[in-house]
């Protein structure tokens, strides 16, 4: 979809009549249903008044094609500016210019082109320019049937018509950024003659719009490139395969999402499992599998870490714009239209939220909107996992909006656990140790699990960096019982997490994306929201205060949270109107957050005890056998 289209004459003359901005909001309003805000207009009108100057070449042919606002279906990414036409070999082009009104940035370290400046009221990490343009092009390559068959040439550029390069190595520049500048080159303040003469070159013959009319119009469809990568790189990992019931699983819900496509009949799909089932390797092989058969195939889920770390591994090599399109957030899906994805695979389906975006104020019900977005939607669910107060999955409310979809409903499960030395029994004894039901498994007699509850947080630290020499995968974990201040979330060395004279660890960096990863992440501290949805060999957990031993019953206070911690956020207000209500929400989220951080360990989990009560109680119940 296009918000405004043209030739270059029609926007040259919206522009010097200013018209151009009253245009686009009037667009926006009938195609997208939507009203746009003071600032996005004031943004337009200073950024088109930029491109009408570097457009006013007698050059540049009248008759080029201009689109202002290609939303690239069905995707929600929203190219700035295309000019279209044909060079002096006659190749049809389109240069997509990515616009900013940035006037100062500053480079991230460690995180693969990002770079901080002033959006949204605050500084925040964004997408280097030159990536966000560059990952367009490559997007429309990746999934546009009329780019795959045909000879047009998608050249990408950025234009920074209010950043001042300064010094000999401008930030905008620096290194890091390399590959994505040569493929996307930055256009600064005091650039027209250059992203002039970019174009010029580029546009010598107009096009009349053709070019872009045929890119808006078509099919969507995986590359074969795109699925020859995907194939090799799951083959290449011998984490991605299947195992006795997840391959039935898997082949069941291949054989649903494939009917969607040749009947046109919506189906929801939910596969129910705990941890160590194999979810994930399930939902991976299915993304895997399906964009190879052709489909549209999109992985969601609310953590952005496993999304991170998954995408590293099915690359390898490969930059990531390619692969990043297969992994989204749940809140892409807002505002696109129904049915414009093949599948959805839905991996920690319980953590979804009614609300999307930054400030919670978009959409209505995540669920809801997923449903409608795909033909197919496929839910891996573990209803125990619930570890927010915004959390809304559950098998009951994706039913519900399954029917009034009218889509179809398969359920299936997955049973036998791959974690925790392939024993149901450890889980079976968390969960009646920590008073989240009742189970016959009072001890841990005949289970090969290495569970140990020591007296200090510093021999935790050590086991855990003893078993991280082995194969690099293994992590401290904890409850979130201290404060994460914003000063000190890019610096590992400010400690976070002190207990006693002699214990004191940071949390992990900002963003957390590539905790499971980084092999400098053995020094730092993971929480729920960095590791839920990933599992290691071993873990190392630290129980805080806001679990203890009292009355021979395991009790939990949600006082003893960090104020940074959003996971309990409104129980206080809660509180005052209904004490029990929100004891007992709070009680099931801090016992389900501690449930899933000591379920992390594939092989083994090392446990100390802010509360001395709850480590002999824990004793007690490892001696009981």
């Amino acid at each position: 979809m296009i918000i405004y289209s043209g030739n270059k004459i029609d926007f040259m003359e919206s522009v010097a009549n200013d018209t151009i901005t009253i245009d686009i909001e009037r667009n926006i309003l009938e195609k997208m249903h939507r009203k746009t805000g003071e600032a996005e207009l004031r943004s337009w009108t200073n950024s088109l008044k930029y491109m009408y100057i570097a457009l006013n070449s007698n050059t540049i042919p009248e008759d080029a094609g201009i689109a202002i606002e290609y939303n690239i279906p069905p995707t929600g990414k929203r190219v700035d500016f295309m000019i279209s036409g044909y060079d002096e070999s006659n190749n049809g082009n389109i240069v997509i210019i990515e616009l900013k009104q940035w006037d100062k940035i500053t480079p991230v370290e460690g995180q693969e082109a990002i770079v901080r400046t002033f959006v949204a009221g605050a500084d925040r990490d964004v997408a280097h320019p030159s990536y966000q343009a560059w990952s367009y092009a490559t997007l429309i390559n990746d999934y546009n049937s009329t780019v795959q068959e045909s000879s047009v040439n998608l050249y990408p550029c950025a234009y920074l018509h209010n950043y001042l390069r300064k010094g000999e190595v401008d930030p905008i520049d620096a290194p890091q950024y390399d590959y994505w500048t040569e493929r996307a080159p930055v256009f600064s303040m005091g650039d027209m003659s250059k992203i002039r003469a970019y174009i010029e070159k580029l546009i010598k013959r107009g096009d009349n719009q053709n070019l872009i009319f045929d890119i808006d119009h078509g099919k969507i469809r995986p590359s074969k490139k795109l699925q020859d990568v995907i194939a090799s790189m799951l083959k290449s990992n011998d984490e991605f395969t299947l195992i006795d019931e997840q391959k039935v699983v898997y082949e069941n819900a291949l054989m649903w999402a494939k009917e969607s496509m040749r009947d046109g009949q919506k189906r929801v799909i939910v596969v129910e499992g705990g941890p160590g089932t194999g979810k994930t390797v399930v939902a991976i092989n299915l993304l895997a599998k399906l964009t190879n058969a052709g489909q549209y195939v999109q992985y969601t889920s609310k953590n952005s870490a496993p999304r991170a770390v998954y995408k590293e591994k099915l690359r390898g090599e490969i930059k990531s714009a390619s692969i990043d399109n297969l992994f989204v957030g749940p809140g892409s899906y807002v505002d696109v239209p129904k049915n414009c994805v093949d599948t959805i695979i839905v991996d920690e389906a319980h953590r979804l939220n009614d609300k999307s975006g930054m400030f919670r104020n978009l959409g209505e019900n995540q669920i809801k909107e997923i449903i409608n977005a795909s033909k197919c939607a496929i839910f891996f669910i573990d209803e125990s996992q619930r570890v927010t107060t915004y959390d809304i999955g559950s098998i009951d409310e994706i039913e519900k909006w399954a029917n009034v979809a009218g889509a179809v409903i398969h359920k299936t499960e997955l049973i036998s656990q791959f974690r925790c030395n392939g024993s149901d029994g450890y889980l079976a004894w968390l969960d009646d140790v920590l008073e989240i039901r009742e189970t016959a498994n009072y001890s841990l007699e005949g289970i090969d699990y290495d569970i140990r509850i020591l007296n200090t947080p510093n021999e935790v630290r050590e086991l855990i960096k003893m078993r991280n020499a082995e194969k690099g995968s293994a992590r401290i974990l904890a409850g979130y019982c201290w404060e994460w201040p914003k000063a000190s979330r890019s610096d590992s060395n400010s400690p976070n997490i002190v207990i006693g004279d002699d214990f004191a660890m940071s949390w992990n960096l900002d963003g957390g994306r590539t905790y499971a990863t980084d092999p400098n992440s053995i020094n730092e501290v993971g929480c729920i929201h960095t590791t839920q949805g990933l599992e290691f060999d071993y873990v190392g957990v630290i129980i805080g205060e806001d679990m203890r031993y009292e009355g021979e019953h395991i009790v939990t206070d949600f006082t003893r949270r960090a104020k940074t911690d959003q996971s309990l956020k409104g129980i206080k207000s809660l509180y005052k109107e209904d004490p029990a209500k929100a004891e007992a929400i709070a009680d099931e989220i801090i016992k389900n957050t501690y449930r899933t951080l000591m379920t992390r360990g594939m092989k083994g989990c090392y446990v100390y005890c802010c509360d001395e009560r709850l480590a002999e109680y824990l004793k007690k119940r490892l001696r009981d056998i």
